[in-house]
Parts: C-alpha cells; sequence; structure tokens
C-alpha cells in the first residue's frame, strides 16, 4: 500500500538582481546566528589564558605607544585634554570597526563546508562575526569608565547620543563588512590587502590626531568618512563637549548608503556563494 498523502516540497532559487534583505528568514534562523555568534566569541579566547581581558589589553596596550609616540615624542595636539583619554576614546570604536571587517571579511571563506553543505541565509555568517566582535566592544568601556574616574571628568549631555554613534558605527561596519566578505569569496586577495588597507585607514581617521589638523581644503572630503564623525562624536559624548554634528551627519549618510549597498550587493553575489567558496 503506497502513501497517497501531499508531501510538502520547499524549493530554493538563487537570488538575483539587486534584492533588499529578507529579514523574516533571518528570523527564522536567529538561533544558528545566536549559535555562530557565541562560537565566535569562544574561539576567540580558546586556550587563552587571559581570556576576555585581551579585549582591554589590546586597546589598552595600543593607547600607551600612541601616547608615548605621538603625545610625547611627536607632540600632536590632543585639542587640550590627556593624550592618553584622547586616543583611547579614538581606538574604543576604532578596534570594533577595523575587526569587524577583518573577521567579516574572512566568514565566509571559513565556512566553506557549511555554505557547500547545508541551505541558511549566508548572511547569517558575517553577521555573527561582526556581532560577536560587540563584546570586545563592551568589555573595553570598562578603561573608558576608569579613565574618566582617573582624569575627573564628567560627562555632559551629550551621552544621551551615543546610541546614535553607535548605530552609525554598527551601520558602517554592517555594510562594509558584508561588502568585503561577498567580495573575499569571488577575489581572494582582499583577505590579504586587507590588513594593510585596515592600517592605512586608521591614518584618515582623526584616531592619533585631532580634525583640527586636517587642512581646510581637504575637510570637504574628509567629512565624507563616517569614522570621524562616530570618534569626535565619542570623544564630545564622555567629555562634555558640543557634538560636533557638522562631523556626524554627513558621516550618518554615508553609513546609511554603505549599509544599503553592502547589503545588496551581499544579496547579488549570495547565488554564487556556493560555486566559488
Amino acid at each position: 500500500m503506497t502513501d497517497s498523502s501531499p508531501k510538502h516540497v520547499k524549493i530554493i532559487q538563487a537570488t538575483s538582481g539587486w534584492r533588499l534583505i529578507d529579514f523574516e528568514e533571518l528570523w527564522r534562523y536567529k538561533d544558528l546566528l545566536y549559535f555562530l555568534t557565541l562560537r565566535g566569541i569562544k574561539a576567540r579566547y580558546a586556550q587563552s589564558i587571559l581570556g576576555v581581558s585581551w579585549a582591554i589589553i589590546q586597546p589598552l596596550f595600543t593607547t600607551l605607544v600612541f601616547t608615548l609616540v605621538f603625545g610625547g615624542l611627536a607632540k600632536v595636539d590632543s585639542d587640550g585634554m590627556p593624550y592618553v583619554l584622547f586616543s583611547y576614546l579614538a581606538l574604543w570604536p576604532w578596534n570594533y570597526f577595523s575587526g569587524t571587517l577583518t573577521e567579516s571579511a574572512n566568514s565566509l571563506i571559513q565556512n566553506a563546508n557549511m555554505i557547500t553543505k547545508v541551505y541558511f541565509p549566508r548572511m547569517v555568517l558575517p553577521l555573527s562575526a561582526i556581532l560577536s566582535k560587540l563584546l570586545d566592544f563592551a568589555i573595553a568601556f570598562v578603561v573608558v569608565i576608569g579613565m574618566l574616574i582617573y582624569f575627573g571628568q564628567v560627562p555632559g549631555w551629550g551621552i544621551l547620543f551615543l546610541p546614535v554613534l553607535t548605530l552609525q558605527l554598527l551601520m558602517c561596519s554592517l555594510g562594509i563588512g558584508m561588502f568585503l566578505s561577498a567580495l573575499a569569496v569571488k577575489y581572494r586577495d582582499v583577505k590579504h590587502a586587507l590588513t594593510f588597507v585596515v592600517q592605512l585607514l586608521l591614518y584618515a581617521a582623526p584616531v592619533v590626531y585631532s580634525t583640527t589638523a586636517v587642512p581646510a581644503k581637504y575637510l570637504g572630503f574628509y567629512v565624507l568618512n563616517p569614522m570621524v564623525g562616530v570618534i569626535e562624536g565619542f570623544r564630545a559624548a564622555f567629555l562634555d563637549r558640543p557634538m560636533p554634528w557638522e562631523w556626524i551627519w554627513p558621516g550618518s549618510i554615508v553609513a546609511l548608503i554603505c549599509f544599503v549597498f553592502g547589503m545588496m550587493y551581499f544579496r547579488r553575489m549570495e547565488r554564487i556563494f556556493a560555486d566559488v567558496a
């Protein structure tokens, strides 16, 4: 006797064109996103004696080097604030941004076996890599609190805009991260070039210097760097200074463009991942 009951078959079709994100599908795979994010955190600190303490040690050590070289030897202007605080408030968001670029660019290649064997939204992989870095970002905030107490600095009302600045940071990281992850699958040179490109980008943002050091003739182009508004905004929020909206708003628009383009480019390239991964 044969079973004549209807069978449900799901047909998976490759995406094509510049399509928007299927948020409903991402929500259905939220458990997988959670698992991959947790796996990324555990893998980062596996067999490490100091564990998550590296999230504090690494930016703090870099800050001390910058303070010695740029603040001490080069005498770089820090807008009248202690250079160690000046540089750390910039390195804090910058390290998250640069870390997400590296992690997300390698996420699809490192999980090639999953891509070729089972179906799931491919966007989950770079997204989990980006979300896993949020733990480091949160832990590094402990140093910010310690420095503010040590220097007797009380944040002003600008601290209320911190969620807006963090959102801009996330949009920029997600957009560029998604773009790089899709590009790295087809062009493996991205992984090798990204290391020194990130180092160059460090000096294209006001991490070791103030925006007042940028020549006026370059400001029209410089303001389009979304990380400029984020870094200057973080400094203003914690140091009770006027919010630099002239830096933040142009960067917010560019960050939004990067976010939309990065997501749509990833969606367009998603159909070839299994073939070239």
